[in-house]
């Protein structure tokens, strides 16, 4: 698609002989400047950043922003869009913003603080109410500091300039209002903790979706960066040759009805029928590539934002390695279209679960997920320990919350002194028929969650046939050993999708799965 210095760009679409009426209706009356949804009254600001204001009016029509003592104006192109950007704000508010043209709004309410994005499928979707604790942390949501807005489920074959959704001011009510259970459980516990632990202002952003793959959330600049996946970028790519083919027909049909209706209405005549079009760009599916980033995060941008948390990957199970390419295409894409830079990107580590099929399919996720730390500004918390087997959606996401947030705290908010992960394969070397296996994020020190030997390692030799292995922690690494493998090359830990185990540092943040042989390709 082509890109356009504008955050949004106008969108041919069918229409019946109904919106064809309402377009005759427009030509006669005086357009209203009109903002998108996401910037309303008692929404957050993200703060250090240049406040960038757009909407519609008319062409032409100068258009005047003023937040505080700044004041900026703007003229409406021939499309109606504009675009005012004001300097950036500390944190703080509450403040109002005036928007004035051949109309005045008026935003109320407006705080200045940090704004994330939050997104993925149904772990990230979940709700509140549906998770530990429902009713107590319900009780205890009152927190004007916190500001929420929940997208809602619309996928769209184009770009769509606007969402249904409203910012809402953090309650018991509005915490317990909508989706699955209510607003986000894993954005809310993270946000909480940032609010808490920085003392500004927290705006989030909710926009999520059950059963949903990676595909549908990645802009067409993502695959296109991506040589792994650069094939479902040229299929979108044809798919809007064929959509702008299948326009230019539309629109001269339109052209011409409007031309008949207008001549109708000035002699006082009925109105002549008018066959309904049906342009589609592609299906509108929440399983379409692009689809969920046309309808659920595009209207978004470019509201400002300091960075994104993302929960996914269930529906991606058994892609591997791919799915890290795929992840490169997600995170460098949303990065190229809000143009931010390297804005924080932090994800969730996927829980053991019974899948069924292939017990090594998860790892193989996991450690995909694991290789998408080496994209930088990129983060990880790790589930391993947060489980129910029988259940893909474990309820405890006040500790996924925190996981998320320490790793903002310490590597995007400077927090010193924060252990923020658990540890992280690191290297490997052979040591007289062991294996010495070194980590980062080892903390003060490596421990077992259970105080026994540890679990869930295998080692291999060359002949790759992987036997279970004994562990031992010494210092901020293990010794592993097996007595049928005399020549060890490569060593895997938790790998098969029912592994819950017992490695962690002793600030109780449990060590990622891993495969050496896999991350090493």
């Amino acid at each position: 698609m082509k890109n356009t210095n504008l955050p949004f760009r106008p969108r041919i679409f069918a229409a019946t002989f109904l919106a064809a009426l309402a377009l005759l209706a427009a030509f006669s009356a005086e357009a209203v400047v009109r903002l998108p949804r996401v910037l309303a009254s008692d929404m957050v600001l993200q703060r250090d950043l240049p406040i960038q204001i757009w909407g519609w009016a008319d062409p032409g029509e100068k258009v005047t922003c003023e937040l505080g003592k700044e004041k900026a104006t703007a003229t409406a192109t021939a499309a109606g869009q504009w675009l005012v950007k004001l300097p950036a704000l500390s944190a703080g508010g509450p403040h109002e913003l005036t928007v004035s043209g051949n109309n005045t709004l008026k935003l109320t309410g407006i705080l200045v603080g940090e704004v994330w994005l939050c997104s993925g499928q149904s772990n990230m979707e979940m709700g509140v109410g549906m998770c530990k604790d429902a009713k107590v942390e319900i009780a205890a949501a009152t927190n004007p500091n916190i500001r929420l807005f929940l997208v809602p489920k619309k996928a769209s074959g184009v770009p769509l300039n606007d969402v249904d959704a409203t910012w809402q001011v953090c309650s018991p009510a509005s915490i317990a209002q909508g989706g699955w259970g209510g607003f986000s459980a894993a954005a809310y516990y993270f946000g909480r903790e940032l609010q808490q632990s920085l003392n500004v202002p927290v705006g989030l952003i909710a926009s999520s979706w059950g059963g949903t793959r990676i595909e549908p959330w990645t802009p067409p600049v993502g695959f296109a960066a991506v040589p792994a996946v650069k094939s479902i970028g040229e299929k979108i790519q044809q798919a809007d040759a064929d959509y702008r083919k299948a326009a230019v027909t539309g629109l001269d049909q339109v052209e011409a009805a409007l031309g008949k209706a207008r001549k109708a209405l000035e002699a006082g005549q009925p109105l002549p029928p008018v066959p309904a079009l049906a342009l589609k760009h592609r299906l509108d599916s929440s399983g379409e590539p692009t689809g969920l980033y046309n309808g659920m995060i595009y209207p978004l941008i470019p509201f400002g934002i300091r960075g994104a948390i993302w929960y996914q990957g269930e529906s991606n199970n058994g892609e591997n390695m791919l799915y890290f390419e795929k992840m490169k295409a997600l995170i460098g894409g949303w990065r190229e279209v809000w143009k931010q830079g390297e804005f924080p990107f932090l994800f969730v580590q996927l829980a053991p679960y019974r899948y069924g099929g292939a017990p090594t399919q998860l790892p193989g996720i996991w450690n995909a997920q694991l290789a998408s730390l080496s994209i930088p500004k990129t983060g990880m918390a790790v589930t391993t320990d947060i489980t129910t087997l029988n259940d893909i959606h474990p309820p405890n996401k006040q500790d996924i919350g925190k996981r998320l947030a320490f790793w903002a705290l310490a590597t995007t908010y400077g927090k010193k002194d924060l252990v923020y992960s658990g540890p992280l394969y690191k290297s490997l070397k052979n040591d007289g028929g062991k294996i010495v296996v070194s980590f980062d994020h080892t903390g003060s020190g490596l421990v077992t969650r259970d105080g026994l030997d540890v679990t869930n390692f295998e080692i291999a030799g060359a002949d790759g046939k992987f036997v279970k292995a004994l562990a031992k922690i010494d210092g901020d690494k293990l010794i592993v050993s097996a007595e049928e493998v005399t020549a060890p090359t490569q060593v895997r830990f938790a790998w098969h999708q029912l592994a819950q185990p017992n490695l962690m540092n002793k600030e109780k943040l449990p060590a990622s799965p891993f495969s050496s042989a896999e991350l090493a390709r």
